[in-house]
């Protein structure tokens, strides 16, 4: 894994490059559709699920652009009723590499032609240069993962550092661009509500936050097997070693009150300066647990998706 991030393999995608996000129907999820443009990213993650799940270690990025762009045109034409909200950052990070393949300003630009379609591009760079001057009709969310200090520090080997992050999403809201952040995953640590305090302080003092459509929270979780591949390739990280118990969708997750305590604490600094309009949301959580931190369940307001679409087409272009 550690050599293949080094290493930048060109290559035709010989599959479908469009498809619902892989959730579990055991937990809520915001029907969201993965936009395939290769695999991998030059970010070494702690966490990264890719470690247990590429069949290759190579960072790979798909040359048959044309063909990527046929098949959204195929979807997006034969469903005009339904509203896609289309992600790139499942199996790679939306813009690490994007200054050697300037796929954003491909991607960016044939969205901004449809009505019902709506991209987010998620990273954990600075890399935005490829965004300015693109007429993007309001269509285009820039994303961001964000976390404490600690963990960005540690966990987050190769990424941009938190300056450089709120920096880039000050600039792309300068440019006009729709924002969102993601809490995800939330890493119980020493001090973490101190550090996610800061975080959420520079946040909002570096980005208006009427541009922000959207926030998500997730608590660490991670397949079995994740476990001894982490420990193995970051024997100096304690991030799992903690408690954890077997969720329903198989992973291991922090107990039911541990993430409780860390929701409540991360909910309640996000409601203070967030925008009304802002969608807060919890990415594969239970109906329970959105109750017990938010005081509702989605279906309550219409479901997740319902939730997103209203965050996004509320806001101004």
């Amino acid at each position: 894994m550690s050599e293949g991030k080094k290493h930048l393999y060109l290559t035709r995608h010989k599959g479908q490059f469009f498809k619902p996000c892989p959730g579990t129907r055991e937990y809520r999820c915001c029907d969201y559709h993965v936009l395939n443009t290769g695999m991998n990213c030059p970010i070494d993650c702690v966490y990264c699920i890719l470690q247990a799940y590429l069949n290759n270690p190579w960072l790979s990025f798909y040359l048959n652009v044309d063909d990527l762009l046929a098949e959204i045109d195929t979807v997006l034409q034969d469903n005009p009723e339904k509203v896609y909200r289309i992600g790139t950052g499942e199996f790679t990070d939306s813009l690490a590499i994007d200054r050697l393949t300037a796929l954003s300003r491909r991607l960016v630009t044939h969205i901004a032609k449809y009505e019902n379609a709506m991209l987010e591009l998620k990273t954990k760079s600075a890399v935005i240069e490829n965004l300015k001057d693109l007429d993007y009709q309001g269509r285009t969310v820039i994303a961001w993962s964000l976390n404490s200090r600690p963990v960005l520090q540690k966990e987050e080997i190769r990424s941009a550092t938190l300056e450089e992050r709120l920096e880039a999403a000050r600039q792309c809201a300068e440019w006009g661009y729709k924002l969102a952040f993601h809490f995800d995953p939330i890493i119980e640590h020493e001090g973490w509500e101190d550090g996610y305090e800061e975080t959420i302080r520079k946040l909002y003092d570096s980005v208006p936050a009427d541009k922000i459509v959207w926030i998500s929270m997730g608590a660490l979780r991670y397949l079995p097997k994740l476990k001894e591949i982490g420990i193995g390739r970051f024997p100096g990280s304690r991030m799992y070693f903690q408690e954890f118990v077997e969720g329903l969708d198989g992973k291991a997750r922090y107990f039911r009150d541990n993430r409780v305590r860390l929701y409540k604490s991360i909910y309640g600094m996000l409601k203070k300066r967030a925008a009304e309009r802002t969608c807060i949301y919890f990415c594969m959580e239970s109906d329970e647990i959105w109750r017990e931190v938010m005081g509702f369940a989605p279906e309550e307001q219409g479901g997740v998706p319902a939730m997103l679409d209203r965050a996004f087409f509320d806001s101004p272009r």
